[in-house]
């Protein structure tokens, strides 16, 4: 998500500074209105239905009036909200998996990383609808961060500002996830 402009040229951060000056649901509408496509959007990538994600995005935003003053402008506004909106999303796969007594296993082992290396080419070659599939059934933090570097097209730094993480941690999640992906894939 970019930095946008509304109509009187004003930046996400001078909008947001704006809002939480006022408490100004107006102009909070502005901000609606720049992101409502593509927070949408990405919780449509963790959601099983349109609903779902209607729902999804709804709820996303009215936390997101809630909690605006806690940007401290620390990174651009468009990476924080990805953060919000990435964190909202794999939270919600959460609690529905929890609900149904299902069990995410996250393998944080550092000392058995044992994954082969898969190369971004890789990735590029997955045919899409097979992609789709394996996407489903991946765990909702690999899938996070596979759709922040290859949908979002975000860079490592971006994700580790996303995520607050360090680079190495953020290349080494991003590595399982492609391995797990690929396995997956390769089982369908």
């Amino acid at each position: 998500m970019k930095p946008q402009r509304c109509k009187n040229d004003i930046t996400d951060e001078e909008l947001v500074e704006r809002i939480i000056a006022n408490n100004d649901t107006d102009l909070f509408a502005g901000l609606y209105d720049r992101y409502a496509d593509l927070v949408y959007r990405k919780c449509l990538s963790f959601a099983k239905s349109r609903e779902e994600a209607q729902d999804m995005s709804h709820d996303i935003f009215v936390l997101l009036f809630a909690r605006l003053r806690t940007f401290k402008a620390k990174s651009r506004f468009s990476t924080w909200l990805y953060s919000f909106v990435y964190n909202f999303c794999v939270n919600h796969v959460k609690r529905k998996m929890k609900k149904r007594n299902e069990k995410i296993v996250l393998a944080e082992d550092i000392g058995r990383f044992s994954e082969p290396q898969v190369s971004d080419e890789e990735i590029y070659e997955l045919k899409s609808v097979k992609l789709e599939k394996a996407l489903k059934q991946l765990g909702p933090e690999d899938k996070m961060v596979l759709l922040m570097k290859y949908q979002d097209e975000m860079s490592i730094k971006d994700i580790q500002a996303s995520l607050n993480l360090g680079q190495s941690a953020v290349k080494m999640r991003l590595n399982r996830a492609k391995s797990r992906l690929m396995t997956i894939y390769n089982d369908l």
